[in-house]
């Protein structure tokens, strides 16, 4: 097991590149199995979640060759429904998106539970019923199911939740279902929609793509191509978020900004900013970092919502940001009830922060971050401890930083690089 060891107070400054977008690149990596072609993926991140996943596709009899610089090229020429490993889909939640692709490809696929962060109860009903609704047969006995006697044939579906990996299995199982489906109430996060632009480079008939109600009209069959992953927008936030907790100014290149409207609203409410030239963000130094009240005064609440709302997976750093910035803000996150617990490592090294319940903390800043020892829960708690680390005073030690490396592709030798004091440290 690994660690890092953290000596804070030094801002950062320089240049950055994210990674791939790691919530894209799992579900385009399972709907490479949709054709028999070669299909060749560009900027893949290399992270733990992405290498499990190459793991599950492999063992499904699907050829991977690795092009170098982030590259690789997928062949899924023939595709067998085997029996995956338990215990390599306990440790990635993404190896429920097999569901879709590989129902419509080879007609049956077994699955165990998936795994992931702990972070609350992760339901996969909405899975089971959009791919009941398009023709398939689920079954549960500890393990999942998978079946379709014939092709899967088009269906309107209304998803009973805007569920992100229960939207992503209905378009693969979808794109070659014989007719039309209309999929409402849909998720339209980016990574959603660079999974149905790499689609419809393949050859689906996918459109009103970013909104909540798409328009599948089932193709055949799909063929063999190339599209490149867009950069990785919760990582620049973190990026974001890390420079400004140390007081430190960052370029952040190829970030993606088109996707970051909603962030830079509630970013502006914890005062902070930043500045765009073309496809860069620019990370000022001095922020303003004053929590701007509702009107009245009231304290304002910065609550997850879905997409084009403020996400989930970025509270964590939000509330970091929060700790030093002059005011109280209030952080809703009604989605999963163990997001928040990890205030309490927060609260060890001098945030002030009431946890009101499950869902919901005050942050009352801005408050002296002290060096600490604590260990990473999940990717997102587990990167916003590594930036509350880098703004305290003092040696923080983070342990078990395999949740972080699962999301964040060589965390540690981008912030060196960027002058903060990190080291990785095999524990014995």
């Amino acid at each position: 097991m690994e660690k890092f060891i953290i000596q804070g107070g030094y801002p950062l400054k320089g240049e950055v590149r994210p990674a791939g977008n790691k919530n894209a690149a799992l579900p385009i990596l399972a709907a490479a199995l949709l054709t028999d072609e070669p299909v060749v993926l560009h900027n893949v991140p290399d992270i733990r979640d992405v290498r499990d996943m190459r793991q599950l596709i492999a063992s499904l009899g699907v050829e991977i060759e690795d092009l170098g610089n982030h590259s690789w090229r997928v062949t899924a020429a023939s595709v067998r429904p085997a029996n995956l490993d338990p215990d390599l889909c306990a440790r990635i939640r993404a190896s429920i998106l097999l569901a879709g692709p590989m129902t419509a490809r080879a007609g049956e696929v077994h699955l165990p539970p998936p795994g992931g962060d702990v972070i609350g109860r992760r339901r996969v009903d909405t899975h089971i019923l959009a791919l009941r609704a398009l023709g398939a047969q689920v079954e549960y006995r500890r393990s999942f199911a998978f079946r379709a006697r014939r092709r899967l044939r088009g269906a309107d579906i209304l998803l009973d939740e805007a569920s992100v990996t229960g939207t992503e299995n209905a378009i693969m199982a979808a794109v070659t279902a014989r007719g039309t489906t209309i999929l409402r109430n849909a998720a339209s996060e980016p990574h959603v929609q660079e999974l149905c632009h790499m689609l419809n480079s393949l050859g689906a008939r996918i459109s009103n793509i970013g909104s909540n109600t798409l328009h599948i009209e089932g193709v055949d069959r799909l063929h063999g191509g190339e599209f490149t992953i867009g950069p990785d927008y919760l990582e620049v936030v973190s990026f974001i978020g890390a420079a400004v907790v140390t007081g430190g100014e960052i370029r952040i290149r190829d970030a993606g900004p088109q996707y970051l409207d909603m962030v830079r609203i509630v970013f502006r409410r914890l005062g902070v900013d930043w500045k765009e030239e073309g496809g860069d963000l620019i990370v000022p130094a001095r922020q303003r970092l004053k929590i701007e009240p509702d009107l009245g005064g009231a304290i304002p609440e910065i609550r997850v919502m879905p997409w084009p709302g403020f996400p989930t997976d970025l509270m964590s750093i939000a509330i970091v940001v929060a700790t030093q910035s002059r005011g109280s803000v209030l952080f809703h996150n009604w989605m999963f009830e163990g997001r928040m617990y990890f205030t309490d490592k927060l609260k060890g090294m001098g945030a002030q922060i009431v946890l009101c319940d499950p869902h919901r903390c005050i942050v009352q800043g801005p408050s002296k971050l002290y060096g600490e020892k604590v260990e990473s829960p999940d990717i997102r708690a587990g990167m916003a401890l590594l930036l509350a680390a880098l703004a305290a005073e003092g040696e923080s030690t983070i342990r078990n930083v395999g949740q972080i490396d699962r999301g964040y592709e060589r965390v540690d030798e981008k912030l060196r690089a960027l002058g903060a004091r990190i080291e990785r440290v095999v524990e014995r």
